[in-house]
């Protein structure tokens, strides 16, 4: 087991990776560095294992699929993820190894949007993307996630090992955070100094398809995370659909006794049903949930004696 990993995944950044490794190296020289390669074609894999790597592979495309390999492979007491594309410093990688070995955290999230991301991002459309995504989630999740789309991050050994990936992309980073908030896991947030890629190196990003992604992997967690809501807001809105269309037909019977527009009254009763079904469903589904949850704490002993187990065999 080791004390403190390094989590790379790389697609295609042989301009960039062998920076990153030295950097790493020089700040955590205790660390074990892992470099997981996504199916480049640019000889990322060979640089990163002349550099001194431990270089692994994961052929399924996707970040959200390396990530999968990497947490399922690699034990450690403290996990530092960063992307190969030297765009984070690794200057602030002992902050954030200190505040999960030694303050408890389960995740520590490397945050760009408080300093120099949107001066040093030269593309608008991703600023504009991390915001939207950042309000959304903490409105949402009633969370405090000062970036919710960063790459670098520090992980505690029961958030790894307890953490279910879903998603094959870059949305991984914000099912991480929703994640953590629900599972009311200690989060902390570091202040990081970001930089544009260098010259040579490009963004595997796609603006406008990914950020869709994220905001469809947003609503599906919302769905699933918190049903009551999800299914109380479809509710009210069918509610009040059917009142908009009860309401002229009762005016009209008060004002003639009569009912005649009985298509309109039966459409306005079926969309009261659906309301109806819309509202127990999401209640059934919130005391799944909270059964869940219950399960979660009892995972998370579980793990945590896995964790001792590992230590003591180490020490053997």
């Amino acid at each position: 087991m080791d004390k403190i990993a390094v989590l790379i995944p790389c697609y295609n950044e042989s301009a960039t990776i062998e920076k990153v490794i030295t950097d790493f190296k020089r700040e955590l020289p205790e660390a074990v560095i892992y470099v997981y390669d996504n199916n480049s074609t640019d000889g990322t894999d060979e640089i990163a294992r002349r550099n001194g790597a431990v270089v692994r592979y994961e052929y399924q495309q996707g970040k959200g699929n390396v990530v999968r390999r990497m947490f399922r492979e690699i034990d450690a007491e403290c996990y530092i993820m960063i992307d190969g594309d030297d765009t984070y410093p690794a200057e602030n990688a002992p902050e954030m190894i200190d505040k999960v070995l030694n303050h408890n955290a389960d995740m520590v999230v490397g945050d760009r949007l408080s300093s120099t991301y949107f001066t040093e991002n030269k593309r608008p459309f991703h600023n504009l993307g991390n915001t939207v995504v950042r309000l959304f989630v903490n409105n949402i999740f009633k969370s405090d996630i000062k970036d919710i789309m960063t790459g670098y991050r520090a992980f505690s050994y029961q958030f790894v090992k307890t953490f279910p990936v879903l998603s094959r992309g870059f949305e991984i980073e914000t099912e991480m955070s929703i994640h953590a908030v629900d599972k009311k896991m200690q989060l902390e947030n570091v202040i990081i100094q970001y930089r544009d890629r260098p010259e040579g190196s490009v963004s595997k990003l796609n603006t406008i398809q990914d950020g869709i992604k994220v905001l469809l992997t947003i609503f599906r967690l919302f769905r699933d995370y918190k049903p009551l809501q999800f299914f109380g807001i479809i509710s009210l809105a069918l509610i009040l659909l059917s009142l908009i269309f009860f309401i002229p037909v009762l005016l009209e019977y008060f004002a003639t006794g009569l009912v005649n527009r009985f298509p309109t009254l039966i459409v306005s009763g079926f969309v009261a049903l659906s309301a109806l079904l819309s509202l127990f469903s999401g209640l059934i589904l919130e005391t799944i949930i909270c059964k869940q949850k219950q399960n979660f704490e009892m995972t998370l002993h579980s793990v945590a004696d896995r964790l001792k187990d590992l230590k003591k065999e180490e020490n053997k």
